[in-house]
């Protein structure tokens, strides 16, 4: 009995055999980085553990970050102006301190930097299209840390770099000397001899170099002054990246059979269109005015040209279709409008439709939006929340008769240019650099760069006197937002600023039937 019951031995040797695709595993000699420099290239992928609560915002943290300087690019600022620009985006989503810096958290600010550029990895690799973009961009930013960064610790991040390069020694360099300066358009500028230098690579390392005439060639070298290690340090992760992310693509059909992870990276995907955002209460204006019913259309004045639309449809034909009606009412409620003035409002708007089809088809909905009625997501008495651009440019786009959504993506050139003008849109510059935009699929770029027009005087006058912090003035990314940072500019010194960020998690929010 004793013989049947007891479990087979296992050979010590045959136990410890792993399988040679695992064994790199096997010790978890990654579990923990080192994060000694403030760069990374990203070369070896994170294996510690990570909540998926961190993984996920991490990602979205990143990916605005991305968009930012994806944002300035649109917008033609000058090299310069996206540095200046840029600092106050990092600080807020993605800051990474020096090694001199007597911050508590520079581990957890590298840690979250290394893991949200491998999630992102993942995420945008399923097509070139995305691979193609996300490479552009994380070399951008490479670039912009690596011009920010301290000059002694890049020296030994750049160091520190498994570089085919060698420094030119000090009997080479005077031999030479005199064909390195000229090669490399060294101005001595009373420098002494020994405070130049010079390294060598192969000449096909730096084939741009070679091609503009910057270095010396000697038996299939080329010396390069060390003012261009910074070029091709950049130029080398350029590449590096561009072959990783064609190694992920190859991998990512296994990452579909993880329902955990698989949702996150599509939802990451699809807000490369336009960050998410979630909605901040803060967006509301109650602290400065009440919003009623009767003040709607004094107020759209203030409102990007989605609602604009909107509106101008409710009180063209005093009716909206449901989905309309959800996405406006939900900014309304946004705004800080009350149920009791949001019912009134619809009311009145529907003026051709008896009170007893206006309750039983209408009123359900309305109230269900603010959380009055109804279970599920309503059960804590809060309703749904205001969509973001995100939202209204992946959604399904609006057939015949329905007019939701993002003008800028659901109307052809041809109708949204006249939308434009019928809001007070007429300059040229303007229309035209909105046309290449959604020609270019770029619609909030669109969106922002008809506010930043029409808000010229007042967002010169916030940026010269200082009166509101760089963050505030972010792209913007939700309509809330850009009413609340409309109405603000349009009041200068009547009101305080708030907050106008609508930077909290965004909130889940599902679709509701009703009449239309």
């Amino acid at each position: 009995m004793l013989a049947a019951t007891t479990a087979p031995r296992i050979d010590a040797k045959k136990r410890a055999v792993v399988d040679p695709r695992k064994r790199q595993f096997a010790q978890a000699q990654w579990a923990e980085c080192a994060y000694t420099h403030r760069m990374n290239c990203y070369t070896l992928p994170p294996t510690g553990d990570v909540s998926l609560e961190d993984f996920e915002a991490w990602g979205i943290a990143r990916l605005k970050v991305l968009a930012e300087l994806e944002a300035c690019q649109f917008r033609n600022r000058s090299p310069a102006e996206t540095e200046e620009y840029m600092k106050s985006v990092l600080d807020k989503y993605m800051r990474l301190s020096s090694n001199g810096s007597r911050s508590g958290e520079v581990g957890l600010e590298r840690k979250r930097d290394h893991y949200s550029h491998w999630t992102l990895r993942l995420a945008f690799s399923g097509t070139a299209e995305l691979r193609q973009r996300f490479a552009r961009l994380e070399t951008q930013l490479f670039k912009l840390r690596l011009q920010q960064d301290d000059a002694e610790e890049r020296k030994d991040f750049i160091a520190s770099l498994a570089m085919s390069w060698e420094m030119v020694g000090d009997d080479e360099k005077r031999l030479y000397l005199d064909d390195l300066r000229a090669a490399t358009a060294v101005n001595t500028n009373g420098r002494r001899d020994d405070q130049e230098a010079w390294f060598k690579l192969d000449w096909e390392k730096v084939a741009d170099l070679v091609e503009r005439r910057q270095v010396l060639l000697k038996k299939g070298q080329a010396y390069v002054h060390v003012r261009e290690q910074l070029s091709i340090v950049v130029s080398e992760f350029a590449r590096s990246l561009d072959s990783a992310l064609e190694l992920a693509a190859r991998h990512l059909p296994r990452m579909d059979e993880d329902n955990r992870l698989a949702p996150i990276l599509h939802h990451l995907s699809q807000s490369f269109v336009a960050p998410d955002a979630g909605y901040s209460e803060a967006s509301a204006i109650t602290d400065t005015t009440t919003p009623t019913a009767a003040t709607i259309d004094a107020l759209s004045q203030h409102f990007p040209l989605c609602m604009q639309n909107l509106h101008r449809e409710l009180r063209k034909s005093h009716h909206l279709k449901h989905f309309g009606r959800l996405q406006y009412t939900l900014f309304l409620k946004g705004l800080g409008l009350s149920l009791s003035e949001c019912i009134l409002f619809w009311r009145k708007s529907f003026s051709l439709i008896a009170d007893d089809k206006f309750k039983s088809e209408y009123l359900y909905n309305i109230r269900h939006s603010y959380g009055d009625v109804g279970g599920d997501a309503n059960r804590r008495g809060r309703g749904y929340t205001p969509y973001s651009c995100q939202k209204l440019l992946t959604e399904a786009p609006p057939s015949a008769g329905q007019t939701h959504g993002c003008p800028y993506r659901t109307y052809s050139v041809d109708n949204l240019l006249p939308l434009l003008q019928a809001v007070g849109v007429t300059d040229r510059v303007l229309l035209q650099g909105v046309k290449e935009d959604v020609g270019k699929q770029r619609y909030h770029i669109a969106c922002n760069r008809v506010f930043e027009h029409a808000h010229k005087a007042q967002l010169k006058k916030v940026k010269e006197e200082n009166l509101w912090p760089a963050s505030e003035l972010d792209t913007i990314l939700h309509p809330n937002t850009y009413f609340k940072r409309s109405f603000l500019l349009k009041n200068l010194g009547k009101v305080r600023s708030g907050d106008l960020g609508v930077d909290g998690p965004p909130a889940g929010d599902t679709q509701m039937s009703g009449a239309d």
